[in-house]
């Protein structure tokens, strides 16, 4: 049995959420460009559980801009699919199911663009979701009358000026635009490229006022693993439980965040799903929670990587497993990164919260996250997320940050590498890891002599933007703890530094 509206009534309500039927009668009151897993699993998951306790009662329309494959499915299923949240809260094992129904239609941009365009007609429309990927919002040469644009800001800046044409210039159907690309200030950067296209498509001055002035662009961030669709066995068992088949499927972890920054009533009272769930959270600022996902988040990933590769670790949820290694992780976090960050936004409840999650989240036992993924360009996610936290650091201890120095002492390890047909490779247990880093040639020479690589690394201020030799004993921190990873391996120099924290910190 296909997951369908005709088939909905047959389905169980215990094995999953189900949406009530009158809910395909709800008006479209959001217009998104993308079906990737992401806008399924995060804002479209919103959206649907507004709708279930009858706060937001709208749905969403999606533009699928690559091309028309995968729009039969939706058009299938009616637009309904599972949603599967599994994971850990609160170190505890948590499994549901929602069938999801805020998508009402998915069209075609390169096959249904006029009746997308006819859509901006809609009185009831009130936002725009969108997630196109990091190279979605650019500047391009776009004309409006093109049928349609190819970039994502020019399909907008149609829909808007079509919007703005229907009704007149009324201010009061302008719409609130939420990217959700991995980007900084991503709705400032789309707003001003869709400024950009306006003016090089010569559209009038009352068209542009109304769209500075009746249109509301918040950036965003969002964080949510969402891998997308099940493994196949594991899809397969999923249908059987659930007793429907479902081509759209996806997982999600349970964690879920999405901050949206305005101080504005009118998107407040827009956005009224955001009251459905902790997740989201409507701010004057949402930079508070770009540098905890920064630092916590990405910055312990990073510092954590290569100690769990020299480990021999392959998956995160197989490092956190380990009792050693998990306490490690939960040090680094909660004793240095978190005591770096606090200031007067970030409080030790933001740390406390966020961290506790993030244990979680590296638990998860239905993630495969690969610690050979997280190494991709190493050496720019360790600058740009973990440098300036030893700046931080400084500013608040006289003392070197143990587990921050551990993590660059294997980092550095790692970067050790052997040339082989061109590439720069690590060996690690007979395995090969091919570095994938800009920086591997600049290590493979400060690697020729092994007593000045540290000292080398440390003080390139190429690679770093300053000298970390600065800080007091930081190099010599590290070099200690290189040495006895070389001697005694990771976790057996973890266990020292555990030891060592207690006593002396």
């Amino acid at each position: 049995m296909l997951l369908s509206k005709e088939n909905l009534g047959k389905i169980a309500p215990t094995k999953a959420e189900l949406p009530q039927v009158d809910s395909f009668d709800l008006p479209e009151k959001v217009l998104q460009f993308g079906t990737g897993v992401l806008l399924r699993g995060l804002p479209d998951y919103y959206v649907d559980k507004a709708n279930k306790q009858g706060v937001f009662n709208g749905r969403v329309l999606v533009v699928k801009s690559t091309s028309s494959a995968g729009v039969d499915a939706f058009s299938e299923q009616n637009g309904l699919y599972t949603v599967c949240i599994k994971g850990l809260v609160n170190g505890k094992e948590k499994v549901e199911y929602a069938v999801n129904n805020a998508i009402s239609r998915v069209l075609s941009a390169a096959q249904d663009w006029s009746e997308i365009l006819e859509a901006a007609k809609n009185p009831e429309l009130q936002v725009v979701f969108s997630n196109t990927t990091e190279v979605g919002i650019v500047l391009s040469n776009d004309k409006i009358t093109d049928a349609p644009p190819a970039s994502f800001p020019g399909k907008l800046l149609a829909f808007l000026y079509k919007r703005f044409q229907h009704f007149q210039g009324d201010v009061a159907k302008g719409l609130v635009v939420l990217p959700t690309e991995l980007i900084s200030d991503n709705a400032q950067k789309l707003k001003k490229i869709v400024l950009n296209l306006a003016s090089q498509n010569e559209l009038e001055d009352a068209f542009v006022d109304w769209l500075e002035e009746a249109n509301d662009f918040c950036n965003t961030l969002v964080d949510r693993i969402v891998p997308g669709r099940l493994p196949e066995e594991e899809q397969k068992a999923t249908e059987v439980e659930l007793g429907f088949e479902d081509e759209l499927m996806i997982m999600a972890e349970p964690f879920s965040l999405w901050a949206i920054e305005t101080e504005s009533p009118r998107v407040k009272d827009v956005l009224s799903f955001a009251s459905v769930d902790s997740g989201i959270v409507l701010v004057p600022s949402i930079d508070k929670f770009k540098e905890i996902k920064l630092r916590l988040l990405n910055g312990t990933h990073t510092l954590s990587c290569a100690a769990a590769l020299w480990s021999g670790f392959t998956t995160v949820k197989e490092a956190m497993g380990n009792h050693l290694f998990h306490q490690f992780v939960k040090d680094l976090m909660q004793k240095e990164i978190g005591r770096a960050i606090l200031d007067q936004y970030i409080e030790q409840g933001d740390v406390d919260r966020f961290s506790s999650s993030v244990l979680d989240r590296f638990s998860n036992p239905f993630l495969e996250h690969r610690w050979e993924n997280i190494a991709l360009n190493y050496t720019s996610k360790m600058n740009m997320r973990n440098v300036a936290l030893i700046g931080k650091w400084y500013n608040k201890h006289l003392f070197p940050p143990l587990h921050i120095a551990l993590g660059f002492a294997a980092y550095i390890k790692f970067m050790d590498t052997k040339q082989k047909d061109g590439k720069y490779v690590q060996e690690i247990e007979g395995q090969n890891v091919v570095l994938q880093d800009e920086f591997a040639p600049l290590f493979y020479d400060y690697w020729k002599d092994e007593y000045t690589v540290v000292q080398r690394v440390l003080s390139d201020d190429s690679l770093w933007g300053k000298d970390l030799t600065t800080y007091p004993e930081f190099a010599s921190t590290v070099q200690r703890y290189l040495d006895e990873i070389r001697a005694e391996g990771v976790l057996k120099t973890i266990e020292k530094l555990n030891v060592e924290w207690q006593v002396e910190y």
